[in-house]
């Protein structure tokens, strides 16, 4: 990776990225929250059956459905973000978030309304997946449109960082209180207490959201357009989901196909391995979030880090580096895992999650890097959400089903590999987007290769 110190932003700048990283970091707590419930607590409190295989399934059956609702988040809020810019959408998006965790923590379980539980808990879900389907694209293109060209790689990581951020801060909070409360305390009342202080954490975000300056390339786009309406008399604008999927449909694709490696594994190692060493392994929850804990700590540090790599060899080779990387580790991964030991589980998460990063960190700019101005908050937003339908939504809930089917991890491997292949084949499709100016109009996409 580069030694080489990138420049110091100004003052401005350090609180877009501040603003961006701690909204993102309190949105992925939110929507990791779910995720690490769902594999300990959800299970047992809102779809409680005899075998506990089943209601693991069902448990991240709900899990992906917030994954559903993320491609709607993306297209609604890349609309409004394309039009009224980045930062309005961004506020709304953080107080969905937060509103639908808090709600989470004061719900009834199964055994208080019954089925009405899990449908309330499903309706939650779903308004976090659209809220964090909108957040992801505002709050990577804003810090992208501020920085300069060439160190975008390593500034547009960060709010990449908050996704790590917020599950090590999701696992944490879980991690101290499943150490510090009996079993039964915390299937009672303790695993209440996360999603509580959500609220708290909402109001901090809030505020510095509130202080950070609009996008300055989507405010020369509206003044271009402002001329170009006063020139013209009126111009027509066109929906940007309509100019994105005429002119930059095969954009959109590089993007949906770079994200399946990057998506599948990300949840493979922090949200499958929960399930898999508390059901197949009989070992503890603490260990199992112990070991996340440890390698979202080394994650979150070597995201900005692979940002910045890209910044030297290109978007392409970093990524690549991270999805060949991800397939030939998952060998490694379960054997470790089967150990029964801390050391070696903590090693196979913190590895993976090594190298899932390779991918995620220049992914803010790679994406950014794409699309027009003008189409940006749709184009990558739309690209983004749509791989996680088919990706980290159903990433448990496959590999449960293929553990359950075969009684073998081999074929969660393969499903892993397989993801990785189409990874290899959306990257090197496209074109080395490094340097790539962000002022391009709406049907200026980056090329990709013939």
């Amino acid at each position: 990776m580069t030694n080489a110190a990138p420049p110091q932003p100004k003052p401005s700048f350090k609180k877009v990225v501040i603003g961006s990283m701690v909204g993102t970091t309190i949105e992925w707590y939110d929507f990791f929250l779910y995720g690490t419930a769902a594999a300990l607590v959800f299970n047992k409190l809102f779809f409680p059956t005899a075998n506990p295989a089943t209601g693991t399934l069902l448990a991240f059956s709900t899990y992906a459905i917030g994954f559903l609702a993320r491609p709607l988040g993306g297209l609604v809020f890349g609309h409004f973000g394309d039009k009224l810019g980045r930062k309005k959408l961004l506020v709304l998006s953080l107080m969905m978030m937060g509103g639908a965790t808090f709600a989470m923590g004061l719900l009834p379980t199964y055994a208080a309304i019954g089925f009405a539980a899990p449908l309330l808990l499903t309706l939650l879900r779903l308004v976090q997946g659209f809220a964090l389907g909108g957040e992801w694209g505002g709050a990577v293109l804003i810090v992208s449109e501020h920085g300069s060209a060439e160190r975008r790689g390593f500034w547009a990581s960060w709010p990449q960082a908050g996704a790590p951020a917020g599950n090590l801060l999701a696992t944490g909070v879980l991690a101290v209180l499943a150490a510090v409360q009996t079993d039964e305390a915390f299937l009672s009342w303790g695993w209440r207490v996360p999603f509580l202080l959500s609220g708290v954490l909402v109001l901090i975000g809030l505020w510095i959201r509130l202080s950070v300056s609009e996008s300055p390339v989507f405010l020369e786009a509206q003044r271009k357009l402002e001329q170009q309406k006063a020139a013209a008399g009126a111009v027509k604008e066109k929906a940007p989901i309509v100019t994105v999927l005429r002119h930059s449909w095969r954009e959109v694709l590089v993007a949906m196909g770079a994200r399946m490696a990057e998506n599948v594994s990300y949840y493979v190692i922090t949200a499958f391995i929960l399930a898999y060493i508390t059901t197949e392994l009989g070992m503890s929850k603490s260990t199992g979030l112990n070991a996340v804990l440890i390698g979202s700590a080394v994650h979150l540090i070597t995201i900005p880090m692979w940002g910045a790599l890209s910044d030297v060899i290109g978007r392409r080779v970093t990524y690549l580096i991270g999805a060949v990387g991800i397939a030939a580790w998952m060998f490694v991964f379960f054997v470790l895992l089967d150990t029964k030991s801390f050391l070696p589980m903590t090693l196979a998460v913190t590895v993976g999650l090594v190298l899932h990063g390779a991918m995620y960190g220049p992914q803010a700019a790679f994406f950014s890097e794409l699309f027009g101005t003008k189409v940006r908050y749709s184009g990558a937003s739309i690209g983004y959400q749509l791989a996680s339908i088919a990706a980290g939504g159903v990433a448990p809930l496959i590999a449960t089903a293929l553990l359950a089917a075969y009684n073998s991890t081999l074929p969660v491997i393969l499903y892993v590999v397989l993801m990785c292949v189409v990874t290899v084949v959306a990257v090197l499709a496209s074109k080395e987007t490094k340097g790539t100016s962000l002022n391009r109009t709406d049907d200026e996409p980056a090329a990709v290769r013939a």
